[in-house]
């Protein structure tokens, strides 16, 4: 996302630069540069230890000394418009405390997040966000279900190359594509898998995540994982499925909008959501018939879902025509390209 709307902005002219860390999200030993110019944007990558997502003290770490550096990167751009994200958490803190003129770009509520998954985490620490957010210029959110002080809603996208492309398979295949983290509801997902078993049927996990251990536990032989597909693959690893998983824990709802949704929908494949009933995505699926939505936990209903998909391919090409169609209307690139310009330029 961040690199679709940085090459945006150049492209357009916008004098733009990006500061990050050194580490990769998959290595955290990789030896990045520390400055370069990616198709016109300034890329500085700061200094941060290297301990790696994996090891959660190591992590705390990792981010408090980001947080310092990137402090002293942003303070050098004081009269630049930053526009602050969400990982690591709290950077709209460090961004308030850097300079007067922030957008912070909120794809998640934490600590909100944290605390629906049964983490303690002091008061203080949502007021210290509160204050941030209150002192921002804009807080763009990425649901209409997401609240925030100042807040403008600019829904996700996904890879403007994205297409449907034809993939020949045997049998039916469900996909579920990218992290499979703490916010997803993955038991639902094995309790249907199982109940398919024996089934002309198979899932196929490509991503990770910190739930991704209970799936190979579960050792079904209907589930498949397949390791991150890179971009340039992505309309063939998306197509390659007939119907595609998106989850949310219903305590999540409105804290988190899962992007891949705008992914399924670009490659005209039905969505198949598990979450809550009366959700943002969980509407949108109805409403626009462009797959199928049931309530988290409910394992029965969702392999039924399924079978209804499998027994009726029409009805799933013609889901998935709508969900193409609707992309186009409400969340292609360019009208949250267009949306983000005017709140930069305001």
């Amino acid at each position: 996302m961040v690199s679709d709307l940085a090459f945006h902005l150049a492209s357009r002219g916008w004098e733009v630069g990006v500061i990050t860390s050194r580490q990769r999200y998959d290595d955290p030993s990789a030896a990045l540069a520390r400055r370069e110019v990616v198709r016109g944007v300034e890329v500085q990558r700061v200094w941060s230890t290297t301990f790696g997502r994996h090891f959660l003290p190591g992590r705390a770490v990792d981010y408090a000394t980001f947080y310092l550096s990137a402090l002293f990167a942003m303070m050098r751009e004081r009269e630049t418009t930053i526009v602050a994200m969400t990982d690591p958490p709290m950077m709209s803190v460090v961004a308030a405390l850097a300079s007067k003129r922030v957008v912070n770009w909120l794809q998640d509520l934490f600590p909100d997040v944290a605390v629906a998954l049964g983490m303690r985490v002091p008061r203080v620490v949502r007021r210290i966000r509160d204050w941030s957010l209150r002192k921002a210029k804009a807080n763009v959110v990425i649901g209409e279900s997401m609240r925030a002080p100042k807040a403008v809603v600019i829904h996700n996208w996904a890879d403007a190359a994205l297409h449907p492309v034809d993939v020949e398979h045997h049998g039916f295949v469900i996909g579920y594509s990218g992290n499979l983290g703490r916010v997803h509801d993955v038991a639902t997902i094995i309790g249907a898998m199982n109940r398919l078993r024996g089934e002309n049927i198979q899932l196929v996990i490509t991503g990770g995540g910190a739930k991704m251990d209970e799936v190979r536990a579960a050792n079904l032989p209907n589930i498949r994982i397949e390791p991150y597909a890179p971009r340039e693959r992505l309309s063939e690893s998306l197509s390659a499925a007939d119907a595609h998983l998106v989850t949310l824990l219903p305590a999540i709802e409105g804290m988190v909008v899962p992007s891949k949704f705008y992914g399924i929908l670009a490659v005209a494949r039905p969505v198949l959501y598990a979450g809550a009933r009366d959700g943002e995505l969980a509407r949108l699926v109805r409403e626009h018939d462009c797959g199928i939505a049931v309530e988290s936990g409910d394992a029965d209903g969702l392999a039924a879902a399924i079978r209804a998909l499998a027994a009726d391919r029409e009805r799933a090409r013609a889901m998935g025509r709508r969900g193409r169609a609707l992309y186009e209307e409400r969340f292609a690139p360019e009208i949250a390209f267009a949306a983000w310009e005017k709140v930069l330029g305001a």
